[in-house]
């Protein structure tokens, strides 16, 4: 989840979604069928990174955890249905720096971890692939990691912790950071160096990591900031890149903020394409970890259109994890939280139209 407050300058190539309370509005869009090819599709499920701002502060009071057992909605039970009914296979979990410290950032708080570790179980039942995701913006308390904030050996720590805990499951995923931006890309990659060494050197030697750049890991502007050619350096510990993925995020309304019900554009020729190209030419895969819109025509025709691009280059893009279900509910403008009456769960009109397969 992103910022509860929107930043007072957006720019064409960031990529960062707002909780609102923005009415969800009735699909009247024809369905756009989507073909299955990408290996990887699923949703985001939110509520531990609740209250999380874009400069990396937390009012942890708005933390609102997925998990029944937690007082939240059922996050257990979504996930089982979009694996058998939608045909979903990869499940984002945000978490933020703070709530697994307790806003000590050092070592791991065991009451917050084992909360989350419940969302985590949950997800590995299902069988998907399941994403640890640390969404802090690669920021603490509105100081940049490494670079006047917390330092990369703390930050460091944080992920050797994790990846000890899930070093044994093939099916975790380790997500290194949500949206960095306005940081120094360089730097930054070189933190990404340490967090895989110490990932890898963890015992989780196969598992996919995912490299964020900056400019909140736009897929639009990933060549053009210099994201690609600074995580291009990072290597796992033998030297190669297998399983090293770029991080990517795209949404599709006006100034691509993630912000309103309505889309605009499919982002094929000003993002996808461009960046297919590099890819291809570098020999690397990204996954798109977030994008979404309103459960509206104009977001189904432009999401679907995206998603079929995907598909129809799988040498370079792995997937989609659309944003978000979780904790949120229909007061949310990208609302992906399916409804449950009796036993049967209901999707939104998107998660029908482009999301599920």
């Amino acid at each position: 989840m992103k910022s509860s407050l929107l930043s007072s300058i957006v720019l064409a190539s960031h990529v960062y979604a707002l909780p609102a309370t923005t009415e969800v509005r009735a699909n009247t869009a024809v369905k756009y069928v989507a073909s299955c090819s990408l290996s990887i599709a699923g949703v985001n499920m939110a509520g531990f990174d609740f209250g999380m701002d874009t400069n990396g502060t937390q009012n942890m009071a708005t933390v609102y955890p997925p998990l029944s057992a937690l007082g939240g909605p059922d996050g257990a039970g979504q996930m089982s249905h979009f694996v058998k009914d939608d045909n979903l296979n990869i499940f984002r979990l945000p978490v933020t720096w703070q709530y697994l410290t307790n806003s000590n950032i050092g070592t791991m708080d065991t009451t917050k971890l084992a909360n989350y570790d419940k969302l985590v179980q949950a997800c590995l039942s299902t069988g998907a692939t399941c994403i640890i995701d640390i969404h802090n913006y690669a920021r603490v308390n509105e100081q940049i990691i490494g670079q006047g904030g917390p330092s990369g050996t703390s930050f460091v720590q944080l992920w050797t912790q994790l990846a000890t805990k899930y070093q044994g499951s093939s099916n975790i995923a380790f997500g290194v950071m949500n949206e960095p931006h306005d940081l120094d890309i360089d730097t930054w990659g070189s933190i990404v160096q340490l967090v895989v060494t110490a990932i890898r050197t963890a015992g989780a030697k196969s598992q996919m990591i995912l490299l964020p750049g900056t400019g909140y890991t736009s897929a639009g502007a990933f060549v053009d900031n210099g994201s690609g050619a600074a995580l291009m350096k990072v290597k796992n510990l033998d030297g190669s890149t297998t399983n090293l993925i770029f991080d990517v995020h795209q949404y599709l309304d006006y100034d691509f903020s993630g912000t309103h019900t309505e889309c605009t554009t499919d982002n094929i020729s000003g993002a996808w394409q461009p960046l297919a190209t590099w890819l291809r030419t570098n020999k690397r895969q990204a996954l798109n970890t977030e994008t979404g819109g309103g459960n509206t025509a104009s977001c189904e025709q432009y999401l679907c259109s995206a998603i079929n691009f995907m598909n129809s280059n799988t040498d370079v893009f792995l997937g989609y994890v659309a944003w978000s279900a979780g904790s949120f509910d229909n007061t949310y403008e990208l609302d992906l939280t399916p409804t449950l009456s009796g036993s049967t769960w209901t999707d939104t009109a998107l998660m029908k139209a482009c999301i599920a397969r």
